[in-house]
C-alpha cells in the first residue's frame, strides 16, 4: 500500500542516490494519488534538490510547504541554506 511512509522512504532513497528529479516526481505523484506530504517527505525532497544543485527548486519546495501548511524544521532550512550556498546565492539564503 502506498502511503506517506512508503513515499517518504522513496524520496529519501532518491536523495541519498542523487536522483533529485525522481524525488520531485514522487512528491508530485503523492498529490495525484492524494497521499499526505509531511515534513519528513518535503525535507527529503529539499535535501535531494540541495545535493543536486537545484537551489531554486529547493526554495520552491519550502514555499510549497508553507502553502500546504506543513511545518518546516531545522533540516528543511539547513538544506535550503546549503542549496543556496552551493548555487552561489548567499543573498537569497540570508533573506
Amino acid at each position: 500500500e502506498l502511503n506517506t511512509i512508503t513515499y517518504s522512504a522513496g524520496v529519501s532513497a532518491c536523495e541519498k542516490g542523487g536522483q533529485w528529479a525522481i524525488a520531485l516526481g514522487l512528491l508530485a505523484d503523492m498529490a495525484l494519488v492524494r497521499v499526505e506530504v509531511d515534513t519528513i517527505t518535503y525535507s527529503a525532497g529539499v535535501s535531494a534538490c540541495e545535493k543536486g544543485g537545484q537551489w531554486a527548486i529547493a526554495l520552491g519546495l519550502l514555499a510549497d510547504m508553507a502553502r500546504a501548511r506543513v511545518e518546516s524544521n531545522t533540516i528543511t532550512y539547513n538544506a535550503c541554506v546549503s542549496a543556496c550556498e552551493l548555487g552561489g546565492h548567499w543573498a537569497t539564503a540570508l533573506g
